[in-house]
């Protein structure tokens, strides 16, 4: 196996474990986040860091799928954190 290989195996490696390290802080701040807009953070960050590791996944296998599978997972992401964020505020989502 050829150094960049190597380096490119133990570099995902470790990028797994700190994405996954952020997912786990991000459960935690939601379950004992002292306020409403926390916990909505706390999910809109659970969000970003499973696109994360979505997308690492698809490098680490090789394949272009789970791009496409991630970029609809942001969307999904997006839209539901302005909606969840509306409802806090302003008690309904569709005015």
């Amino acid at each position: 196996m050829s150094f960049a290989a190597e380096f490119m195996n133990i570099s995902l490696v470790i990028a797994f474990v700190v994405v996954g390290l952020g997912q786990i802080m991000s459960m935690i701040r939601l379950v004992i986040g002292p306020d409403t807009g926390d916990r909505i953070l706390a999910l809109d960050t659970m969000v970003i860091n499973a696109i994360g590791l979505i997308v690492l996944l698809g490098i680490s296998q090789g394949t272009r799928i789970y791009f496409e599978a991630s970029l609809i997972i942001a969307m999904l992401g997006f839209v539901s954190t302005v909606a969840y964020a509306r409802f806090v505020l302003r008690g309904d989502i569709i005015e």
